[in-house]
């Protein structure tokens, strides 16, 4: 109930049928406390309302944001909306992470956060602020080198189209710093939020087992 719904309430007059029922000095006081606390409560909203700073009406005005992808700085101004993949792919130009479903169903835009696998495409570009984001792009060693897991999905021809690859890669490098890459059975089952629509899994399965050695000497 609002401050002037009590207002009106307790100073409305009563009928003369309420009257002879008893407005006794109980109600009177009732109706003079709620009275005072009702005008106590709208003068304190009005005081609230006169202080609070002003809200930005346009909520697609851009946002300035710093992010950090693959060991540099990006400033970038952005819709508050806009998605860590539309900001990879539209803003930076990192065009190696893909969008497949754009609905966290695929994993073809899995990246890395903190060292912990996202998915770019539900994650707010505002929410990778402060983090340290590595995509398909950052992996590899200033000289070229490949990542081993990189190396090993070519060794093994884990791909086919090679559309979910950066996506599948990644997720790989995160499946085995999970410690969940122990059997063929496990690497499947944390591999499943990666779709490959040419059925390349085997290969796959054998590439993470094969790279999992080679980055634990690493």
């Amino acid at each position: 109930m609002s401050a002037l719904e009590v207002i009106r309430m307790s100073t409305t007059k009563r009928s003369p049928d309420a009257a002879t029922r008893g407005f006794n000095r109980r109600s009177f006081l009732t109706t003079t406390a709620a009275s005072t606390m009702a005008l106590t409560m709208l003068e304190r909203a009005r005081a609230d309302a006169a202080s609070a700073p002003a809200v930005q009406s346009d909520a697609r005005a851009p946002m300035t944001m710093r992010l950090r992808v693959n060991g540099r700085e990006h400033q970038v101004a952005l819709d508050g909306r806009t998605s860590l993949l539309d900001a990879l792919r539209e803003h930076m130009g990192l065009t190696g992470t893909k969008k497949g479903c754009d609905h966290g169903q695929c994993g073809a835009c899995t990246v890395l956060m903190d060292g912990q696998r996202v998915l770019s495409c539900l994650t707010f570009a505002a929410m990778a602020e402060g983090h340290d984001v590595t995509t398909i792009e950052g992996l590899a060693a200033p000289d070229g080198t490949l990542h081993p897991m990189q190396q090993a999905f070519v060794d093994h021809d884990a791909f086919q189209c090679g559309y979910c690859t950066p996506g599948q890669i990644m997720s790989a490098i995160a499946c085995v710093h999970e410690g969940h890459a122990g059997s063929d059975a496990e690497i499947r089952e944390y591999m499943s939020g990666n779709i490959c629509r040419c059925a390349a899994y085997p290969n796959i399965v054998d590439a993470v087992n094969e790279a999992k050695t080679k980055m634990k000497r690493a």
